[in-house]
């Protein structure tokens, strides 16, 4: 097939970059032609006053972004539009140049921003669902969610009520794809069709096969951030002897992080920044992974499932996307979200029971055999183009039949 991908790549590279890489290469490695129509936020910080003036405008419509789409179609040809991210600089005018060249839009909904401008649903350190169902978030605006900021705020919402107003989201894209159960339920509940949205997660790339070790230490990786669980982390191995911890990852928490481990000599190890390669050695030389994120609906979790790869189990909080990929005493561990005495409870239960870790992992590894395989995404993907396709622009499909039992 030919395909269009559209991406507004993040000023920091993240998850949602990462997921746009995957399926490009993978869709690359099995013949597909791929066309790139890409944007980056670094593009901003080159921005005179004036054209930064424009920025909360072009938010809502992107003229340029309209006209050069519009001329890759013209000369490509594409046989479906696959969209990741519009958010600041493509905007959903690029939905319009496909719709008039009759080129069906598929969108991932990486992060939650048609329910939440700041795409979060996290406000003061609580879970927020107030703008989910609302015409306009003026809940965000009042709060200044969107980077603190109820200028900037302001203008993601103008976005997202305009284009509601337009029914672009339900007239302008024929099909949605969202990678959990847990967001396909909060964006059935916020208006958006059953029959367009597919259930379809994120993939390990490649896999790196189930590791042959038992493992001796605990793992964390990610964003050192409150949301994420630092602190109860942290907390929990205060209360924990003779269990070692490493940490790979970086953020607003890294000082803190430091004097624990500065504190915790040989028990609490922070890890220099590594190869992918590395990183999947580190992931199989751990007991366990530790997934503690609290207070906020994570979109997802590549690296639970890339520990599930590894066929690591994983100890995880019991909220939201966490608790549906990581099934309780099956391949993990759950423990209450923020309740540092419970996470030290259930890691020392895992520590001190060695052959049941290893027959989770076993169990995590028949878990991404089954569900985060490069080979069973491509499969889903396809046949979401091929159906699509099909429709034309603004067609819709029974996907909650077809493709999500």
């Amino acid at each position: 097939m030919k395909l269009l991908l559209v991406h507004n790549r993040y000023r920091l590279p993240g998850g949602e970059d990462e997921v746009y890489s995957r399926e490009r290469e993978l869709l690359q490695q099995h013949g597909h032609q791929i066309i790139e129509y890409n944007r980056d936020n670094r593009e901003i910080e080159e921005y005179g006053a004036g054209r930064k003036a424009t920025l909360a405008m072009r938010t809502v419509w992107a003229r340029d972004s309209y006209r050069e789409i519009t001329a890759i179609i013209k000369k490509q040809s594409p046989e479906i539009a696959h969209f990741h991210n519009t958010f600041p600089l493509i905007s959903p005018a690029a939905y319009y140049a496909c719709s008039a060249a009759n080129i069906p839009v598929v969108q991932t909904l990486h992060n939650p921003r048609l329910l939440c401008p700041a795409a979060t649903l996290y406000r003061d350190g609580n879970l927020c669902e107030e703008c989910s169902q609302k015409l306009f978030p003026w809940p965000a605006i009042r709060n200044g969610c969107y980077q603190q900021s109820r200028t900037r705020t302001s203008a993601v919402s103008a976005m997202l009520a305009i284009h509601r107003l337009m029914e672009t989201w339900s007239r302008r894209i024929a099909a949605y794809i969202v990678t959990t159960e847990f967001y396909r339920q909060k964006f059935l509940a916020a208006g958006l069709q059953p029959e367009k949205l597919l259930l379809k997660p994120h993939f390990v790339d490649k896999d790196p096969g189930p590791t042959d070790h038992m493992g001796d230490y605990a793992l964390f990786i990610g964003r050192l951030a409150p949301e994420k669980g630092i602190p109860t982390l942290l907390r929990a191995w205060k209360t924990l002897t003779g269990i070692p911890l490493y940490i790979r990852g970086e953020g607003p928490l890294l000082e803190q992080v430091m004097v624990a481990a500065s504190q915790h000599t040989g028990q609490i190890r922070l890890k220099a920044r590594l190869s992918r390669a590395e990183m999947f050695e580190l992931i199989k030389h751990a007991r366990f992974l530790v997934w503690p994120s609290e207070g906020h609906y994570e979109s997802f979790g590549l690296v639970a499932i890339e520990a599930f790869a590894c066929g690591v189990p994983v100890i995880a909080s019991r909220i939201g996307v966490m608790q549906e990929i990581v099934e309780d005493g099956r391949t993990g561990l759950h423990f209450n979200p923020g309740d540092a005495d419970d996470l030290a409870a259930k890691v020392q239960t895992a520590w001190e029971h060695p052959g049941t870790m290893r027959q989770m992992g076993s169990n995590a590894r028949i878990e991404y055999e089954r569900k985060y395989s490069a080979e069973r995404n491509l499969n889903i993907l396809l046949d979401t183009y091929r159906r699509v396709t099909r429709l034309g622009s603004q067609g819709a499909l029974p996907y909650a039949k077809v493709l999500c039992s």
